[in-house]
């Protein structure tokens, strides 16, 4: 009889599971909502060329899941050369692929996202290597802007700059210039690896003209390409990551022909109020008008536009949220109550931010387990992706003959041609500088 009961019992429970509606596809709700909040992005550009070195990109199709038009992104960016304008055109041609081809394959939009600041470090660093392997000696700044959904990631070496304006008309800049005149903190690590710095000294000894790095001779202390210049040059992206807010907000990313004549504000207050391709127009138009033509001046305006779907102003149900905040509880650093403030008022949230010059930083550790979900195998080079041989990887946290490391053990690892890269930036090269 217990036993009947029993039965009668658990199959009426089984029953009454019907009417609850699973996990997944909860998620799943969740999911298509985030999809139907993407923002609209509407994007310009305008240049005036002097010198025929400023190149640009701008690409809105990509995909984060091949052939699944939902996981779509965009790319922008600019490449200012200087001495020739070979190394613009190849970063222009490889950055981007070079960048995806350092992220594990597989990923959902929270993880991709989290992985591209090191994957942005690779590419930049592979992209310069290939560039410098071709024996050419001219160099390029790099400006590199990536939009998924609300998120903007900015990885950029050099003086074009990318700002941020957002609707509370607060200004505020997504990329940090390497300009040997103006950042101290770049200046004390080209001196520290064996660069020199001075002006430009003219007959009578008087000095002019903007804080250089010797031999060479740039105002740059990071770059792709340069190769007659001092390693120490290094092509290690200063990066930053951001979410906006629900309320959108403008991308203004140019050469230093533009910031040369404006500063971000005035740059950000020429444009206010006018669409994306005209506004890139407006500040050029400013910038001629403040300084003339003196340099090639290349600006990009992008636009990332709140959906027009009005639901989107009713909160969603009670239960959903909260699982929601079961489900992504570790999204961001601050409480999601706080994030949520912070977006009503329009601020942007920020995610990550780092501009250290030392590969061992931006690459971090892997333990040795490091073959979860489509990792690249741990005996890939973490710079250039070649496959290694289990005996070939150094880590690139073991020290160099000049160095000790706490972690020698710990991936990732380097090939023995990218591993010579990173201690030549590093200033470790026994040599100094290479000679062309």
């Amino acid at each position: 009889m217990a036993s009947r009961e029993g039965r009668r019992r658990h199959h009426h429970h089984h029953h009454h599971h019907h009417n609850l509606v699973p996990l997944a596809a909860l998620i799943g709700k969740e999911v298509r909502n985030e999809r139907l909040e993407k923002p609209t992005i509407r994007y310009g550009s305008a240049a005036q060329s002097r010198k025929g070195e400023d190149y640009f990109l701008m690409k809105t199709d990509c995909q984060r899941v091949p052939g699944n038009p939902s996981s779509t992104f965009s790319v922008f960016a600019i490449f200012d050369g200087h001495n020739g304008n070979a190394a613009a055109i190849f970063t222009r041609e490889h950055l981007l692929s070079h960048v995806l081809g350092a992220l594990p394959r597989g990923l959902g939009q929270e993880e991709w996202l989290q992985a591209l600041p090191r994957a942005l470090v690779a590419g930049f660093v592979k992209t310069d290597k290939e560039f410098q392997s071709r024996g050419e000696t001219s160099g390029t700044t790099a400006t590199f802007v990536i939009i998924d959904g609300w998120t903007v990631t900015v990885a950029s070496v050099g003086d074009s700059r990318c700002v941020l304006d957002t609707q509370g008309g607060a200004v505020s800049a997504l990329t940090i210039d390497h300009r040997l005149e103006d950042n101290v903190e770049e200046r004390e690590r080209v001196t520290a690896s064996g660069g020199e710095i001075g002006r430009l000294s003219i007959v009578g000894g008087a000095e002019i003209g903007p804080l250089r790095c010797w031999p060479g001779g740039l105002c740059l202390s990071r770059s792709i390409g340069d190769r007659d210049v001092g390693e120490f040059i290094v092509p290690i992206p200063f990066v930053k990551q951001v979410k906006l807010s629900t309320a959108g907000g403008r991308l203004i990313i140019a050469s230093d022909g533009i910031w040369d004549a404006l500063s971000s504000d005035m740059a950000a207050k020429s444009c206010r109020g006018l669409p994306a391709e005209l506004a890139a127009r407006q500040v050029v138009k400013e910038t001629l008008r403040t300084r003339g033509l003196k340099d090639d001046t290349t600006c990009i305006v992008v636009d990332i536009i709140p959906p027009d779907n009005s639901a989107q102003s009713s909160p969603p149900p009670k239960k959903q949220s909260v699982l929601k905040s079961l489900l992504f509880r570790k999204k961001s650093h601050s409480s999601n109550k706080l994030s949520k403030k912070l977006s009503a008022i329009g601020l942007v949230e920020e995610l990550f931010e780092d501009g250290s010059a030392m590969l061992a930083d931006r690459l971090g550790s892997v333990e040795l387990s490091g073959s979860r979900h489509g990792t690249p195998s741990l005996f890939t080079c973490a710079v250039c992706q070649v496959d290694l041989a289990p005996s070939e990887g150094i880590s690139v946290h073991a020290g160099s003959i000049f160095s000790t490391s706490s972690k020698p053990w710990q991936g990732p690892f380097l090939c023995a041609d990218c591993r010579n890269k990173k201690d030549a930036m590093e200033g470790k090269r026994p040599s100094g500088v290479r000679v062309a």
